[in-house]
């Protein structure tokens, strides 16, 4: 990318949870993009695995450009991307950029993304797995994609917004976008952060365009995905509805 744009401010926050074995790999492969202004913060909910220490010592390896939250304990993937993407805007950054540890985004779509955000007015970048040229893994077994597919349709046919992967956890915002959404006004606990986002987003009238991504499944490590987190996910449309009614631009 052509400076000044290689050289924003682009914090990438990354919540974990038991990701020992995939966080140092992930750490290593953002470091290695060339975007010098590229920092990442680790939001880490008291992992028994270890990522917490496996956290620190890249923090110390990495002093200017790796930090990490300790969390008290797991309270969902939401709470803690509100958390981290809270302190990356208190910390400066002028962009924000949300992916999982387990490798599932590719981190070297990031330049891409960022450059489609820079050359826009959009106000989010998502990494889709569902436009055209998006891609899933071979391996992602069959009832995942049978339950994203429907998750995604369960979601547009409630809330009409007109996103094709309305589940994507890879992004990258604007730091006046997030401002503007208001992080306090979040509720969702678990997955259903990302929608919930994507909805006050296009409430509040931003840009939000999707590129291609391959998705890939996960190295090491189990799905975070439980029961609850289903049923909280089947729910949130009827409580966005209500929730947000009255947003407007």
């Amino acid at each position: 990318m052509p400076s000044p744009w290689r050289d924003v401010r682009l914090t990438v926050v990354v919540p974990t949870y038991n990701e020992a074995g995939n966080l140092p790999v992930l750490v290593e492969r953002l470091l290695t993009l060339p975007l010098p202004g590229l920092k990442v913060l680790v939001a880490d909910d008291n992992s028994p695995d270890g990522t917490g220490e496996v956290a620190d010592k890249l923090a110390i390896e990495h002093p200017e450009r790796v930090q990490v939250v300790h969390r008290p304990g797991k309270e969902g993937l939401g709470r803690a991307y509100v958390d981290g993407i809270g302190r990356a805007l208190d910390g400066g950054a002028e962009y924000v950029a949300q992916m999982d540890a387990d490798l599932s985004h590719p981190p070297e779509a990031l330049p891409g993304m960022l450059g489609a955000l820079l050359s826009t007015q959009a106000g989010v970048v998502i990494g889709s797995r569902y436009v055209p040229g998006g891609e899933l893994d071979e391996n992602w077994p069959l009832y995942r994609r049978a339950l994203s597919g429907w998750a995604n349709l369960y979601v547009h046919t409630l809330l009409r917004v007109r996103i094709r992967d309305l589940t994507a956890g890879f992004k990258i915002w604007r730091a006046d976008a997030l401002r503007d959404i208001g992080l306090e006004r979040v509720q969702s606990n678990g997955y259903s952060f990302q929608v919930e986002m994507h909805y006050l987003a296009t409430k509040l009238g931003h840009t939000i365009l999707e590129v291609p991504i391959r998705f890939e499944e996960r190295r090491d490590g189990a799905s975070k995905m439980t029961t609850a987190t289903k049923i909280e996910s089947a729910l949130m449309p009827f409580k966005l509805r209500t929730r947000h009614r009255n947003i407007e631009p």
